[in-house]
């Protein structure tokens, strides 16, 4: 599947054009729709959520809101979590408050020189240069915020060239030209003028917000992305009044012409962006107008996979990082077999079409809307089947426009493919009832799409279990032939092919063999937890794991593994050299010495103590649980009446208490 969909690629990138930037400003000239970008957020750095709302608001859209979707406690004890939080709300206004004086200057200019071709639509000299001269403004303001900026880390240096400078670097060439246009006998036309002038406004003006529905009791508080996303877009098109309740405060809509507290707008598109993903200039404009074409109009969702920062610190964030840069290139080819899937870090929908797709239920008197499933913690993939059983198709453009950081270290990147292994089994058989519906309407299906996706959705479990019979079997040479190592061979040599292409070594394949290797634990525990789910209906919760000296510390387990597939590897080279099994023995001892190179380059040898003590302490020691005190008989009648609570609630315990021997009812009856 790998070469069949890096196939799909090649075709794609060969055929791929990329749309001239006379083009765009001719599509959105007079564009009157607008996108609304959503960054869900929970416990991130201030210094991260701000780097990813400085890069969505400096897109080109002619109308543009960003809403931080803040998923945090919203009234936290602690205080340094409180102060964290203060930050991070204040970074919206903070944004706004910078891109005012620009915004401000640039569309005076428009109007200025709409007021001037009034009538007169002669362009000169004069107003060439005057174009020019806030295009130059616009290139220092960015490269002065660009000298500002403090840089830390690879992702701070990225930020910095790619997003700023980036852009005022697009802005000195317009500038270039447009000093050349001046010198010269033939101007831009007017309209041209105002279209190049109406650029440098839409860069600068954007309406930043952030929301928090844990604020509000007749929201969803489910502890996922999936329905932070869909409290917030359940919100939009309407006027809200808020209320207060002995529940806390709830959002009901405004009825007939009653003006509410606030207004969610509505817009045709949405990009729903991960809090720790950066946007290159023109992202926003080259996705929607794809959106656009004619023959997309059935399009819902289009996206640039996301790819790797390069030049990370840490080896195991290298090779991370090389994995997703693969997996940004084996997307591109699945668009070509029309087996296209959601990745939901940084994707443009189409409004209407999540619309087709909802979910709406009763909860407490309250409507959930769910557009986006949360039964898996892979929400976008789910989705995407969701999609494609209503008519939609979604797409992914062939450039690298989006970047998004990689785990770290071991512990974080434990938690990210964990959630990745888990939950493609329990979606595969809806896409089974898809297959069946689309072949029922006499619908085309090519066998490449329904190997693509299949193995989208269930490789991680086929091929740990597969792994682990190739580690474990006590296979000898009649078994192995030669023939199965040169059968791989194609594979290995086009991934390193590919990882050289997208600027990585040859050599990262034995990396990543071993990455993989060490892993094993982690997919055949997200795996597991697919079929727990599939047994008990019950969703499964995201858990974090703790801190030590800024790295993440891992779970004993997927710690001890590796080692253990050392251990067995080495076991099974001597049985091999013993018995004059030569195949067999090479294939044990590159996987001991891959498996062996991966802990020390991914794990650590210390790392690996720590964090099997830790482990072996939070086994032995367990906090001491006080006796619960039994409940009240009596309400205390020297308490005051929560009469708020009882005309809110009514009689919440009638059905509870009356099948009861302690109920007061029974009681009154002995008195």
């Amino acid at each position: 599947m790998y070469l069949v969909a890096r196939l799909g690629s090649m075709y794609r990138y060969q055929s791929h054009v990329r749309v001239p930037r006379g083009e765009l400003d001719r599509h959105f000239g007079n564009y009157r729709h607008g996108i609304t970008v959503l960054v869900p957020s929970y416990a991130e750095e201030t210094h991260v959520v701000r780097a990813t709302l400085w890069s969505a608001a400096l897109q080109e859209f002619p109308e543009l809101r960003i809403v931080l979707l803040l998923d945090d406690a919203p009234f936290p004890t602690d205080p340094e979590t409180l102060r964290v939080l203060e930050a991070t709300r204040a970074l919206a206004g903070e944004i706004g408050e910078l891109l005012a004086v620009p915004a401000g200057r640039f569309q005076r200019s428009v109007e200025r020189r709409l007021d001037r071709f009034v009538g007169d639509p002669v362009v000169t000299a004069a107003d060439v240069r005057d174009l020019a001269s806030d295009y130059a403004a616009a290139a220092d303001w960015l490269e002065k915020m660009a000298e500002q900026e403090e840089v830390h880390d690879h992702v701070d240096e990225f930020f910095v060239d790619q997003v700023i400078m980036g852009l005022a670097r697009e802005l000195r060439l317009s500038l270039l030209a447009l000093e050349a246009a001046a010198e010269g006998a033939d101007f831009p036309d007017a309209d041209q003028i105002v279209t190049l002038s109406l650029r440098l406004a839409r860069i600068f003006t954007v309406r930043l917000d952030y929301f928090e529905r844990k604020k509000y009791a007749s929201l969803s508080h489910e502890a996922n992305k999936a329905m932070n996303l869909n409290s917030y877009i359940g919100l939009m098109g309407t006027s809200w009044v808020t209320g207060h309740t002995a529940e806390g405060t709830v959002l009901r809509a405004a009825v007939g012409d009653a003006v509410g507290d606030f207004t969610v707008p509505d817009t045709e598109y949405l990009l729903t962006l991960d809090a720790d993903s950066l946007l290159l200039r023109d992202y926003c404009v080259r996705l929607v107008y794809l959106l656009e074409e004619p023959e997309n109009a059935r399009v819902a969702v289009t996206q640039t996979p996301y790819s790797s920062f390069h030049g990370a610190p840490t080896r195991i964030e290298r090779v991370a990082g090389a994995s997703t840069d693969l997996q940004h290139m084996l997307h591109q080819g699945m668009t070509y077999y029309n087996a296209t899937f959601w990745v939901g870090a940084n994707a443009v929908i189409r409004k209407k079409a999540i619309e087709d797709i909802v979910e709406v239920e009763e909860v407490g008197g309250f409507e959930i809307r769910t557009y986006i499933q949360d039964r898996t913690v892979i929400e976008d993939t789910e989705s995407s089947i969701d999609l494609g059983s209503h008519g939609w198709t979604l797409v992914n453009y062939p450039e690298r426009l989006s970047y998004s950081a990689t785990p770290p270290d071991f512990g974080s990147l434990i938690v990210q493919r964990r959630r990745w292994a888990n939950g493609g089994l329990l979606i595969l058989p809806k896409f089974w009832d898809q297959l069946r519906e689309r072949r029922f309407r006499r619908e085309r299906v090519r066998w490449s799409e329904v190997f693509l996706r299949t193995n989208y959705m269930a490789s991680i479990a086929w091929s740990s279990f597969g792994l682990v019979f190739l580690l474990a079997f006590p296979y000898d040479s009649r078994l192995l032939s030669p023939f199965v190592f040169l059968a791989a061979l194609p594979y290995f040599l086009a991934m390193g092919s590919d990882l050289r292409e997208a600027g990585h070594r040859f050599s990262d394949v034995f990396r990543i063999y071993g990455f993989n290797l060490v892993l094993l634990p982690v997919n055949l525990a997200g795996v597991l937890k697919s079929f727990q789910q599939m047994l008990s209906g019950e969703k499964i919760p995201f858990v974090r794991t703790p801190k030590v000296l800024n790295r993440t510390a891992a779970p004993a387990l997927y710690v001890i593994v590796p080692y253990l597939i050392v251990a067995f590897s080495l076991l099974t080279l001597y049985r091999d050299i013993n018995h004059q099994n030569v195949g067999n023995a090479i294939f044990a001892a590159f996987n001991a010495v891959a498996t062996g190179a991966a802990i020390l380059m991914y794990i650590g040898l210390w790392n690996s103590v720590v964090d099997v003590w830790l482990g072996l302490l939070n086994f032995l020691y367990v906090d001491v649980k006080k006796p619960k005190r039994p409940a009240a008989s009596l309400i205390d009648p020297s308490a005051p009446v929560d009469w708020q609570g009882i005309l809110y609630h009514g009689d919440r315990r009638l059905n509870r208490d009356s099948r009861t021997s302690r109920d007061r009812r029974h009681r009154i009856g002995v008195r």
